[in-house]
């Protein structure tokens, strides 16, 4: 039971998505409690009263229940709601309207154009982001999680048949599937993925070894934290360090995880990430 007034939160995910961990770093970050529930990827009942079927989706009540899709403008929105209690958490939310788009495929997709930006005054902007180029690193990195870093995690977890069954052995665990279901997806998704990652190989232009494109995507990212600052966000994360940590996390315990620890300089800032958002 939370006190009157507050947000009540539920997460609907899959445990081992990246856009799913990310709304999980943000509200672990900033001590908001949250219910989860963990949805079926095979038959998604626990999502059939929501039109938009992809997950993450945050319920979030503040006075009145909101639906709340799309990773970035979930963290967007409280974050803004968060910053300036100005607004109803349902007004920040119409600042963020979806937009039906028609992709290449001739796919309609909706599409979040603002998604990166916070809704605050000339103020709050200036308490939050002390320069403008802040503002703009933030968004830059953020937007580049979503379109880049998120994209290298598959080709990376299932690049081998032995890395793609240990990766779905792990997903099944972690996830809610039936005994049946669990199993079928354990070794038909294994040998699926499988070939699908070599497709979005193709489709993103990687390189034949993905895990050259991953170890180069997370040094990027250690380079333009630099070594004067703990985080991109100085001496505490920001949106974009909480973004790429949200994303990267899912590979813990699989073998592209502990390749990019050996392999890269990430190792110091993920450390200081998990004891900060742990605190």
């Amino acid at each position: 039971q939370l006190p009157a007034g507050s947000l009540q939160l539920t997460l609907y995910q899959y445990k081992t998505c990246p856009f799913c961990s990310k709304v999980r770093a943000f509200l672990d970050y900033h001590g908001l409690p949250y219910e989860i529930v963990e949805v079926n990827p095979i038959m998604r009942k626990e999502i059939k009263f929501s039109s938009y079927r992809k997950v993450p989706i945050l319920l979030a009540n503040a006075g009145s229940p909101l639906q709340l899709n799309d990773s970035s403008v979930i963290i967007s929105a409280i974050k803004t709601y968060l910053v300036s209690r100005r607004n109803s958490l349902e007004e920040i939310v119409s600042f963020y309207p979806p937009v039906k788009t028609v992709t290449e495929k001739g796919k309609e997709v909706l599409e979040y154009e603002n998604k990166y930006w916070l809704m605050l005054d000339e103020k709050e902007t200036k308490r939050v982001y002390p320069v403008k180029e802040v503002r703009v690193e933030e968004m830059k990195w953020r937007k580049w999680a979503d379109d880049w870093l998120v994209h290298l995690i598959s080709p990376n977890v299932y690049r081998t048949p032995k890395e793609a069954l240990a990766s779905f052995d792990y997903i099944v665990r972690e996830g809610k599937f039936g005994t049946l279901e669990g199993l079928f997806a354990k070794y038909v998704g294994a040998v699926a993925m499988f070939f699908v990652s070599k497709r979005l190989k193709k489709r993103h232009q990687l390189r034949d070894d993905v895990r050259e494109d991953l170890y180069e995507a997370v040094n990027e990212w250690v380079k333009a934290v630099g070594k004067n600052r703990l985080f991109m966000g100085g001496n505490q994360p920001n949106l974009a360090d909480l973004a790429v940590y949200g994303v990267l996390r899912v590979m813990e315990g699989l073998e592209a995880f502990d390749d990019m620890m050996l392999h890269t300089n990430i190792q110091p800032w993920y450390q200081r990430m998990e004891e900060v958002i742990q605190k």
